[in-house]
């Protein structure tokens, strides 16, 4: 038997193929530069001794577009694509790819696939069986299933194949089809109708993306709360006692109260009633805990490293992949926050013991008893453990500083869920001043435990309160009514949008940092250091000082790789290399994790044209698009086919464009407010 082995990227073929060679690989140069075939023999448990040839693609291997009737922007009217023949073929840049699994298929008797297990990957998994059974109709097919490309692990995918599951593919299969049809749709309709409004000399493509424009809405509605917002003064009382030479102030139970009056008549009525004395009404004492972190998921990965490192959540995803391409780190793309029981966390802590860092950390979980299970959450893909270090990587390795970073966060996050929880004792005492309730409370930090590996956490001892005894009666030093103003809340940061995304089912843990960078790219919104944006006299939007650079020639060329699906479809590009995903935009930069996220004239005109549209869901609030990955799921688990939920989908989705259609002029009215000036 001759077995045809297809990764999806030519590091994780290389890797495999060294692992199941056992270092006897022999290397064929293909008709692309970036991949090759690696030949070996491998002792499958079913089939025995077996030739085997190792290649790969590069990312997806097809692309769906319209046929060449409506390429043309000017061949047919925008609503016509809702409902247009479209067609699917390899891509220009990947016909030496697909070349190469049709010749080398025709001699194999098996293809497996060795894709990421995620629905992309089993859809780049069924492009290759489509290329693949056009030269040999009689193959089988099965599916390696794998997280990681430490040996054993890979072994062990070999020696236990599966069947690819279809279902996920038809749910990329939908989702690229509803992506092209209503984002060619609205693009064109929006770049021909306003781009002359919003640039006369360049006229910009204005492209729409049905998570880009949610996510967008985020970051302008943040922009409109801080922009609106009218301070308010209020007022609060506060006292302060001496108690075994410790002074501590008690908060009021009101917290606050806006009406100045009402305050200045309680505080009188407390300075007449109560004198300068008050009662110890309640003191207790209690254990306390700060919780280790969940296992680490693609989003929670994604916000605590533009939190902590200062990263765009987009290069945080680069350097993940990077580093899960090098074998450092287990697949980063999974929604599970909970290890499976058979795993070896243990084996994994061992192989950090080493490092300067938290080697003595690993050591006192493995050799102190101090190693606990780690917590169990709620979300499980069945594809993929939670994110961990797969082996140890030095100093030394070939990594940048910035890949060590993340590696360290990713590290530290693991040696931390298989910590115990912080552990303290609080205190609290409240004070009754003439029927008044103040309270204190203090903090003792007892046990460390994880705080000590995950120094992004913090936690710490405040001044111990004083022993109070229950029903004493304690002087006052000093009883103030004090006055203060209600703040502005602050613009989003990358972390916080992520949040949002997440909580509103705006696209997946794969694709939301890709979201982030197109709304950036296209120049809809902009980052700007914290406190950079100051208040205007209106509520005014932030104008970008850039123009727009957009290619406006490709107009009229019906081209629409990127609008709306280029997000979340890997490999789509050419000329970038095998295991690029795109490149920050220079709306981002190094660094800037924590900037704020600003609409620009353009993005907040367009979010304020569609707003005042008043559809029941609008293209700017997520539940569009919310319940499209609704239906996306329903697919993969077989409640609705491919077709039920394209039908449905293409129909919502027309019913809001042919509104559109009918109240253009208040998108109109927005740009001509906003943007020309």
């Amino acid at each position: 038997m001759r077995v045809l082995c297809v990764a999806e990227k030519p590091s994780i073929a290389k890797s495999v193929a060294s692992t199941l060679g056992g270092g006897r690989v022999i290397d064929r140069s293909t008709g692309s530069k970036y991949i090759k075939n690696y030949d070996f023999t491998y002792n499958f448990p079913l089939w025995g001794e077996t030739e085997v040839t190792m290649t790969s693609v590069v990312g997806h291997i097809t692309t769906v577009d319209f046929v060449d009737r409506y390429k043309s922007w000017q061949g047919c009217s925008p609503g016509e694509l809702f409902h247009a023949q479209i067609i699917t073929s390899v891509d220009d840049d990947k016909r030496a790819v697909a070349s190469n699994i049709r010749n080398e298929s025709r001699s194999a008797q098996m293809l497996i696939i060795w894709t990421d297990c995620d629905r992309e990957g089993e859809h780049i998994g069924l492009e290759v069986v489509n290329i693949a059974t056009q030269s040999n109709r009689n193959l089988i097919v099965k599916r390696a299933m794998f997280n990681n490309i430490e040996p054993q692990h890979i072994r062990n995918a070999a020696n236990s194949l599966r069947e690819l599951d279809r279902r996920l593919s038809d749910a990329v299969e939908a989702r690229i089809e509803i992506d092209l049809r209503l984002g060619a749709a609205f693009t064109r309709y929006q770049t021909l109708n306003l781009g002359a409004l919003v640039d006369p000399v360049s006229r910009p493509v204005i492209s729409y993306g049905s998570c880009q424009f949610p996510t967008l809405g985020f970051i302008v509605d943040r922009f409109k709360r801080v922009q609106n917002f009218r301070t308010e003064e209020f007022w609060y009382l506060e006292l302060f006692v001496r108690q075994e030479g410790i002074d501590v102030g008690f908060s009021w139970g009101r917290n606050r109260l806006f009406d100045r009056l009402v305050c200045t008549l309680i505080y009188e009525n407390c300075l007449e009633s109560g004198e300068n004395q008050a009662r110890v009404v309640a003191m207790e004492d209690k254990q306390t805990s700060k919780w280790r972190p969940l296992p680490l998921t693609t989003v929670e990965l994604q916000r605590r490293g533009s939190l902590f490192l200062g990263m765009s959540a987009k290069k945080v995803m680069d350097i993940a992949e990077k580093l899960y391409t090098k074998g450092f780190i287990s697949y980063p793309r999974t929604e599970t926050d909970q290890f499976a029981e058979n795993i070896d966390l243990r084996g994994l802590i061992q192989k950090q013991t080493t490092d300067a860092r938290w080697g003595s950390f690993a050591n006192s979980l493995l050799c102190d008893n101090k190693f606990q299970n780690p917590r169990r959450g709620r979300h499980d893909d069945h594809a993929h453990p939670p994110i961990h270090p797969v082996i140890h990587a030095t100093s030394e390795a070939s990594l940048s500083f910035d890949d060590l970073k993340v590696y360290e966060l990713v590290t530290r996050h693991f040696l931390a869920c298989c910590s115990d929880d912080a552990k303290g004792a609080s205190t609290e005492a409240t004070l009754d001043w003439a029927g008044e309730y103040f309270h204190a409370s203090g903090l003792r930090v007892m046990e460390r435990n994880y705080l000590d590996v995950y120094i992004y956490d913090r936690w710490s001892s405040s001044r111990p309160l004083p022993n109070f005894a229950k029903n004493e009666i304690i002087t006052l030093r000093e009883a103030n009514l004090k006055e203060g103003k209600t703040t502005a809340p602050r613009y989003l940061t990358e972390p916080g949008l992520i949040r949002l995304m997440e909580a509103n089912g705006i696209g997946t843990d794969a694709t939301m940092a890709e979201h982030i960078e197109k709304i950036l790219s296209r120049q809809y919104a902009v980052k700007v250091p914290v406190g950079a944006v100051g208040r205007f006299l209106e509520p005014l939007p932030f104008h970008a000082p850039e123009k727009s650079n957009f290619d406006a020639s490709s107009r009229g060329q019906g081209s629409t790789r990127g609008r709306g699906r280029g997000a979340s479809r890997r490999g789509g590009g050419g000329g970038r290399g095998p295991e690029s995903r795109g490149t920050n935009s220079r709306g981002t930069s190094d660094g800037d994790g924590q900037k704020e996220l600003i609409p620009t004239a353009l993005g907040y005109a367009l979010v304020e044209g569609y707003d005042a549209i008043g559809f029941d869901k609008s293209l700017t609030k997520p539940l569009l698009r919310k319940d499209l990955e609704i239906m996306m799921s329903d697919i993969c688990v077989g409640r609705r086919t491919k077709q039920e939920v394209v039908r449905e989908s293409i129909e919502m989705y027309e019913a809001v464009f042919n509104r559109t259609s009918s109240q253009f002029s208040l998108l109109q009215a927005a740009c001509k407010r906003y943007v020309q000036r």
